[in-house]
C-alpha cells in the first residue's frame, strides 16, 4: 500500500483481467477492513471468466469472495473485531424483511447480494465488508489453509442437509474440489462414501484422499454401485457434476427412500426421472450456499485436520499473476484449486 493506494484485480470482461492501483477507502461505521491474505479461485469465478455472467457483474468489478486475511481497520460502530484478528468472510449481504430472511433463512435472502459478484470482492489488498459477515479464525490455522473454509462450508451445508448418518452409503458424483470436499465432510459425519468422476487426475487425487472411486467411462455405475451395497443403493447421492449424465444415473445409483442432494448449479434445465421417485420414495433436497453455523462447522473441521488442505490446494499464485491463473484453470484437467496469494 503506497500513498494511500492498493492494487486490485478487475474483471473486464472477454477473459481479461486488469490489476490497477485504487485509493484505499476508510470502512464505513459498520464495516471492516481486511487486509487480504490468500483468495480461492472457484466454478463461479470461472464462469465470470467466461462472460457467463457479464450481465450480473459489468466489467467494472472486482470478484473473488472464497479468502483469508486480517484485520486492518474497524468501523465506529465495530464492537466484536481488532486490527490483526485472522477472519474469514462469510459472503452474503441479505436485506432482512423478505419472506426468506422473516423466517430466518437470510443466507437465501430474495435480495441476496453475493459479495465478490454484486459487489466488488477480495481480489485486492484491503476489501471492505460488513461486519456481521466475518468469522473469526483461530491463530494456529494456516492462512492459504483458511482460504478453503467458504468451499468446506458449501459442503457442510449440504451433508447437514442431507441428515447423513454414521455408516451410510454415500455417492458423490462429480469430484471437483466442491465434490471433494462433500465426499471429505461426509466421511468426517461418518458416511461410507464412493466418488464417481471421469477425470483420471482427479480420480487420484481422490484415490490419495483414501476415497473408493468409479469411473463410469470404464465401469457400469449403476451396477458397481449396487454390487457394493448389497444391491441397496446408495442412502445419500450428491449430485456436483453438473451434467445430464449425473442426473441420469442419480435417481438409479439411490436406495429405497434415499436422499438425492442437488448440488450443481445446472446450465440448463435437466430431465429428472420423476418416475423412479415415486417408485422408490426418493427424497430430492435443494442446497444454496451456507449458513452461520456451516462456516463455524468448516472452520472446526481445517482446524483438526478433517480436510487435507495440501492435496486440494493445487497452485499458488499472486495477485499480479491473476490473468495466467485464470488462464491455466481454463485448460488444465490438473488444477483442483488455485489460490491467489494478495498478501504477507
Amino acid at each position: 500500500m503506497e500513498n494511500n493506494f492498493i492494487n486490485a484485480a478487475f474483471y473486464r470482461g472477454n477473459k481479461t483481467f486488469s490489476v490497477e492501483k485504487i485509493k484505499l477507502k476508510k470502512p464505513g461505521p459498520d464495516e471492516v477492513s481486511i487486509k487480504i491474505a490468500y483468495v480461492g479461485i472457484c466454478g463461479t469465478d470461472m464462469h465470470v471468466y467466461f462472460g457467463h455472467m457479464d450481465k450480473r457483474v459489468g466489467f467494472e468489478r472486482i470478484i473473488g469472495h472464497e479468502m483469508s486475511g486480517y484485520v486492518h481497520d474497524v468501523g465506529s460502530n465495530v464492537k466484536d473485531f481488532q486490527v490483526g484478528q485472522p477472519v474469514v468472510v462469510r459472503p452474503l449481504d441479505h436485506c432482512g424483511e423478505c419472506p426468506a430472511c422473516k423466517s430466518g433463512y437470510s443466507h437465501i435472502c430474495h435480495n441476496l447480494k453475493f459479495l465478490g459478484l454484486d459487489t466488488d470482492g477480495a481480489l485486492q489488498e484491503i476489501w471492505n465488508v460488513p461486519s456481521h459477515t466475518l468469522h473469526h479464525l483461530p491463530k494456529k490455522l494456516r492462512m492459504d489453509y483458511a482460504a478453503l473454509i467458504e468451499p468446506v462450508a458449501v459442503a457442510c451445508h449440504d451433508v447437514r442437509l442431507s441428515r447423513l448418518k454414521k455408516d451410510e452409503d454415500v455417492l458423490v458424483i462429480g469430484g471437483g474440489p466442491i465434490g471433494v470436499l462433500v465426499a471429505m465432510v461426509a466421511r468426517n459425519f461418518g458416511g461410507r462414501v464412493i466418488i464417481s468422476e471421469v477425470n483420471s487426475f482427479r480420480l487420484k487425487i481422490a484415490q490419495k484422499l483414501g476415497f473408493e472411486t468409479i469411473n463410469p467411462k470404464e465401469i457400469d455405475l449403476i451396477d458397481e454401485i449396487n454390487k457394493k451395497t448389497n444391491h441397496k443403493g446408495a442412502d445419500i447421492v450428491f449430485e456436483v457434476s453438473g451434467s445430464q449424465t449425473g442426473i441420469d444415473v442419480m435417481t438409479d445409483c439411490a436406495a429405497t427412500r434415499g436422499r438425492i442432494v442437488m448440488v450443481a448449479i445446472h446450465a440448463a434445465k435437466p430431465v429428472v426421472d420423476m418416475f423412479r421417485f415415486f417408485w422408490r420414495e426418493l427424497e430430492l433436497i435443494g442446497v444454496r450456499v451456507y449458513e452461520k453455523e456451516d462456516y463455524e462447522k468448516a472452520i472446526k473441521i481445517l482446524e483438526s485436520g478433517g480436510i487435507d488442505a495440501n492435496i486440494i490446494i493445487t497452485d499458488v499464485n499472486n495477485l499480479k499473476e491473476v490473468q495466467n491463473a485464470f488462464n491455466s484453470l481454463s485448460n488444465s484437467p490438473m488444477a483442483l484449486k488455485s489460490l491467489i496469494k494478495v498478501g504477507d
